[in-house]
């Protein structure tokens, strides 16, 4: 199988690249060498996809079996890649997110609920991310027609994760103490490996497979308390979790999501944060490794040399002033425990 990959050189594009080597298939990678350094053993087309020429390049540099696009945002440029490879791939694989469906996270979604509206040929300033990721499926559905496919991820970890929600709490964990933990450890979250996705998505190629399917990990695959209290098994045990009641965080204005990454208090606004449903995908063959071992697997990555750079680099996807800092989060936990006396 020859695959081409747009992007590959950083987390979900790096671990379908490095899923589709194990396999034996021949990789190209089309990026512009900024972002992060391409797995060894691909083809290189170095290039940008937003320059006519450089998509010309890259389409002479065909034929493959697949087209998996990591890093599409803007409709109008997604439309270009998609002409300009029509000729050259089988099969265009887009990562789009679980953001299209304007009604998550507050209620339940699967690939039948409403999604935003948006052209395939809009530009960047026709909505938010994502109403315009929906007019990147449609640029790929239409551009391939019975030859696409599309997949909506929902919460991402893994090693090489630069989301700035898993190793903020690692590094907040690493560095040991008593740490907030927010809300209840009987949370049920739900949450997917990029290699999974990746593993899948090849999968769906290898059949011949078209369409939607929403990934967004099994239900109820971890806890909360799961969760944080493996980020601080995987790091040496040196933290104490003090867990601490939503009501008193949102009294305290503590802002939900950033401040305190993937915090989601039990209320209408995230009332169906953690599900999503991925039957679809289940079905078709999707599997999720435990999710202690994605964090543990991330934990070696974020403390190897390079790891904590890679993660907190400028191409992190979440403001260092978006997270909680260890002044705040002592004045909360004097406060917590002041009220609990």
């Amino acid at each position: 199988m020859r695959l081409l990959v747009i992007g590959g050189s950083v987390f979900l594009g790096r671990a379908f690249v490095h899923e589709a080597l194990s396999r034996g298939w021949e990789v190209t990678t089309f990026n512009r060498g900024q972002s992060g350094t391409d797995e060894p053993g691909v083809t290189v087309v170095q290039g940008d996809r937003e320059l006519p020429a450089d998509l010309e390049r890259l389409a002479a540099a065909g034929p493959w079996d697949a087209v998996v696009d990591v890093c599409g945002y803007v409709p109008r440029v997604v439309g270009s890649s998609v002409a300009a490879l029509a000729g050259s791939a089988d099969t265009y694989l887009m990562i789009s997110t679980i953001n299209a469906y304007p009604e998550w996270p507050g209620k339940p979604v699967d690939e039948s609920s409403p999604r935003h509206e948006c052209e395939p040929d809009a530009g960047p300033d026709g909505g938010g991310y994502g109403k315009l990721k929906v007019g990147c499926e449609r640029a790929v559905t239409e551009g391939f027609p019975g030859r696409s496919l599309v997949i909506e991820p929902g919460l991402i970890l893994g090693p090489g994760d630069r989301a700035r929600r898993l190793a903020v709490w690692l590094r907040r964990a690493a560095a040991g103490g008593r740490m907030i933990a927010p809300g209840s450890p009987d949370r049920e979250m739900q949450v997917i490996d990029a290699r999974d996705i990746a593993i899948f998505g090849l999968d769906r190629i290898m059949d011949g497979s078209s369409g939607t399917y929403l990934t967004s990990g099994t239900p109820a695959n971890t806890t909360w308390g799961e969760y944080l209290g493996t980020c601080v098994e995987a790091t040496g045990g040196k933290a104490e979790l003090v867990w601490v009641d939503d009501a008193f965080l949102q009294e305290q204005g503590v802002e939900p999501w950033t401040e305190l990454p993937l915090w989601a208090p039990q209320n209408e606004d995230f009332a169906a944060v953690w599900t999503p449903s991925s039957a679809k995908a289940v079905a078709a063959g999707l599997r999720c490794r435990p999710v202690p071992e994605s964090i543990r697997d991330t934990a070696a990555w974020l403390f190897a040399p390079g790891g904590m750079d890679d993660a907190f680099d400028v191409h992190h996807s979440q403001k260092d002033d978006q997270v909680m800092t260890a002044s705040r989060e002592a004045e909360l936990l004097a406060r917590w425990d002041a009220q609990r006396r």
